[in-house]
Formats: C-alpha cells, structure tokens, sequence
C-alpha cells in the first residue's frame, strides 16, 4: 500500500510540474523492490501517467516541438537503455545533478532568458534528455529544463513534455523486460499502477488549473533544483560506496 501511495503522490507532482513523477517514485520504489524491477515497474508506471496527462492536456501539444525534440529522445532512449549496466550511473547522476541545477538558478535569475527555439537546439535538448531517461531511469529535469526554456505556455509544455515521455518510456521498457527485469510475481501491479497513475494525473490537472504561468514556471524550477540535488547526493553516495 505504502508502495502504491507513494505512486500516486509522485504522479500528481509530476502532472503539476510536467515531469518529476519517475524522479520521485524510483529512489523510494527501491525500498520496496530491487533496483532492476523497481527500474521497470516505475517506467510502465510513468508511461500510465503520461497517458493520463495527454488525455487531460491533449488541447496543448506543440506539434514542432514534439517532432524535432521527441523522434531523437526516442531513438537515444533506446540506446541508453541498451547501455543500462555498462556506464557509471554514479558519475551520470553527479554531473546530470550539477548541469540542472546550475541551468535552473540562471533561469531563475534571470526569467527572460529562452533557449534559442530552433532545429540544433531542439534536436540536441530531445537527444541528450532522452539518452539519460533509458539510461538511468529518470531524466525529464533534464527535458524539463530544454522545454522550459522555450517558453511554452503551461498546457503546451505539459502535454508536449507528456508526449516526447510517452514515447521515450515506449522504447526503453520492452529493452527492460527482454533483459528480464520484471518477473511474473510483479504482473499483477500492472492493472493497479495504471489506475493510481490515472488518478494522479486527474488531481494534478486540476490543480495546475489554478495557478498562473508565472508561478508554474518557478514550481517547474525549483522541482528542478530538488531533482538535481537527488542526484547529486546519489552521486556522491555512489562514489563512497
């Protein structure tokens, strides 16, 4: 049960901020499970949420974004995933952790400051984000950040973010389960993560609804900054042990 909470609480987050629900739930879902099956059952679960954002932000999607940033997420995912294993997660997550974190103060700082909203820089922002994602499980922060920097509206970046997830989680968990990640005694949390995911979605649309561009953009920040902490102290963690 405690497992499953913790699920629903990180998707209503990650609805609210437009990522941050994986970031979330697989540190605490390593609690409960090991690492590889903690691995594939927080990428089904995040595909779930995804589909639950897309059907309630479905009006918002920026098609060019979606298609140079997202086709070169999907295809690096793949790859990252295949990698799973093979790198240092340890030295991945410490220079991830300070690349976010000293991206979102600036931006911060200094709100007016917008990536450049062109071809080289959507396909690079969609390439790096999603080889990270397959690689180490969690890296819409770091898509976050790109997409941010944008400047699209609140719906727009939720429901484009949720789309470029959707097909990112879409080609790194079937390379997931044909290295056997997910065994048959976990099956039965399939239909259930899809229903809290579901849930945490609805609640975190509607109290997104609420808040103006401003603040969503500074919430979208500083969860940012929190992630980027995370793995910074994963990081160093990794390299004492």
């Amino acid at each position: 049960m405690i497992f499953l909470v913790i699920g629903f609480f990180s998707e209503v987050v990650g609805t609210m901020a437009g990522f941050g629900s994986s970031t979330i739930y697989l540190p605490l879902a390593s609690y409960f499970v090991d690492f590889k099956t903690a691995l594939v059952l927080v990428a089904i679960f995040h595909l779930f949420g995804n589909i639950g954002r897309i059907t309630f932000f479905r009006h918002g999607l920026e098609k060019r974004v979606l298609l140079l940033f997202g086709v070169p997420s999907f295809l690096l995912s793949l790859l990252g995933a295949t990698l799973v294993g093979d790198l240092s997660q340890t030295l991945l997550k410490l220079m991830l952790g300070i690349f976010l974190i000293a991206f979102s103060v600036t931006f911060l700082v200094r709100p007016k400051l917008a990536f450049p909203a062109n071809s080289k820089t959507l396909l690079l922002g969609g390439g790096i984000s999603g080889f990270i994602v397959g690689l180490i499980g969690t890296g819409g922060a770091l898509r976050a950040t790109f997409l941010t920097g944008l400047k699209l509206d609140k719906e727009k970046y939720i429901a484009t973010a949720a789309v470029i997830a959707l097909g990112t989680d879409a080609t790194r968990i079937p390379s997931y389960v044909a290295s056997g990640f997910l065994t048959e005694q976990y099956y039965y949390f399939i239909p259930i993560l899809f229903g809290i995911a579901l849930g945490g979605s609805f609640v975190g649309r509607k109290i997104v609804n609420r808040i103006n561009q401003g603040k969503f953009k500074k919430i979208v920040l500083i969860a940012i900054i929190l992630a980027s902490i995370k793995f910074i102290v994963d990081g160093i963690a990794g390299f004492g042990t």
